[in-house]
């Protein structure tokens, strides 16, 4: 099989990499892809977004399946402009990837099917939200952006100040465009984080490995959010009890909602979960792969991912046995320095050999570029160290110690990745 993978970031060599493992393939293109990925994959530079620039290749190419990655071009319909030119696809048509690109839908939806989240309202008028939250008087305060807007839609206000500045950056200033002209105003709930991806092919649902990932930017859960500094998997938070109840209470009746909508989900399904003290709740709804959540569940699957992905195209998952290794994986996210805010690219890269990797670990390339043979930074998270271990002990020792042998100018990154869990 030929395979066209639409994106350019960490989630996207992850996806690759699992692919290239397939006997199944061929060859892998990639488009636009990232210094890294041109290893494995042939880049083409056409951006993730540009849906009549990833047909136009696509039927250059004539891939057997086109697997679009990222949020963006899902929620945009790339997935049913390629069906209705006749490609296969793995991920959402744009009326399900709407669980992810609009988060006044998927409260809707968790509301009117008793799906558990935080209790919330929705705001077009700045004057009512600021009034709700006077009259509530919760804080911490949660103010949720409708629309996408790369991670950082989501603000926590510890006060009626920080609460109302965000409504304002948001409703009044146009902070986030349009993705900011509603807003959801909701309780802030407590307790451990969980992601749990899922494959599902629009009526069976199969959940993979837990994770946890680091959003803060610096050690002890301090500092700006970010897409996310690093991840372990498995979450040892998720206990079988947990498994079982979000099974039935979350995973199954949401895509059973999703299909009594007429929008039926095929492709990943991202839950965010709180494990509050009044059991799992949903956080957020993502249509894809969680990036950096795909590079520790992806390295601990066994089934061939392409098996997958004809499952889901055939609507037969539920036939499917799906097997993970049972070992653990940990990823430390190096990046440059500055970010998530202003940080400087073309720094040179060393450490790694000719195809970007490293003996001591796996190296997924987030933000790089190679130029007159050497790799270079291109993005804010550039790199992430990954390495699997029988326990997490064992994986978290070798991701450190293969970051201790990479380096580049004003280079940073968590030195507690996984510590809450080793911790308990």
């Amino acid at each position: 099989m030929n395979i066209l993978v639409v994106g350019g970031g960490g989630r996207e060599h992850a996806i690759i990499t699992a692919l290239s493992k397939s006997p199944r393939v061929d060859m892998i293109y990639a488009a636009p892809g990232n210094g890294g990925i041109s290893k494995l994959a042939e880049c083409f530079p056409v951006k993730a977004t540009d849906i009549d620039g990833m047909v136009e290749l696509a039927k250059k190419l004539k891939p057997d399946y086109v697997f679009v990655a990222p949020d963006d071009p899902l929620v945009l319909g790339m997935v049913d402009r390629l069906n209705d030119e006749g490609f296969k696809t793995f991920g959402p048509r744009a009326n399900a990837a709407v669980l992810e690109g609009s988060k006044v839908f998927s409260k809707a939806l968790m509301k009117k099917y008793g799906i558990p989240t935080a209790a919330y309202e929705t705001f077009t008028d700045a004057d009512k939200a600021i009034a709700y939250i006077k009259e509530q008087n919760s804080y911490p305060a949660v103010i949720k952006c409708d629309g996408l807007a790369l991670g950082k839609g989501v603000i926590i206000a510890k006060d009626f100040a920080e609460a109302e500045a965000a409504v304002k950056s948001m409703l009044l200033d146009g902070k986030f465009g349009k993705s900011g002209s509603e807003i959801v105003v909701e309780e802030f709930m407590t307790g451990p984080e969980v992601t749990v991806l899922a494959f599902t092919d629009g009526k069976t649902v199969k959940p993979m490995i837990s994770s946890m990932d680091h959003k803060r930017a610096l050690d002890n859960d301090e500092g700006l959010n970010t897409g996310g500094m690093g991840t372990i998997a498995p979450n040892p938070k998720y206990t079988e009890a947990f498994k079982k109840e979000c099974e039935e209470k979350i995973f199954k009746p949401t895509i059973a909602a999703m299909r009594d909508e007429g929008r039926p989900f095929k492709g990943c399904l991202y839950f965010g979960l709180m494990l509050t003290p009044n059991g799992a709740k949903v956080v957020e709804y993502n249509c894809r792969f969680g990036d950096p959540e795909a590079q520790v569940v992806l390295p601990l699957l066994e089934t061939d991912i392409v098996d997958i992905m004809d499952a889901i195209w055939e609507e037969r998952l539920d036939g499917l046995d799906i097997k993970w290794s049972g070992k653990s994986c940990a990823c430390v996210v190096m990046a440059s320095g500055g970010y998530p805010e202003k940080y400087e690219t073309g720094k040179a890269i060393s450490g790694l050999d000719e195809n970007g990797q490293s003996d001591k670990a796996y190296i997924y390339h987030a933000g790089t570029k190679i130029e007159d043979g050497k790799f270079l930074t291109a993005g804010g998270r550039v790199l992430g160290i990954t390495a699997v271990g029988d326990d997490l002990r064992s994986a978290l020792d070798k991701a450190y110690a293969a970051v201790d042998t990479v380096s580049f100018e004003k280079a940073h990154y968590r030195k507690d990745i996984g510590r809450r869990a080793l911790d308990g």
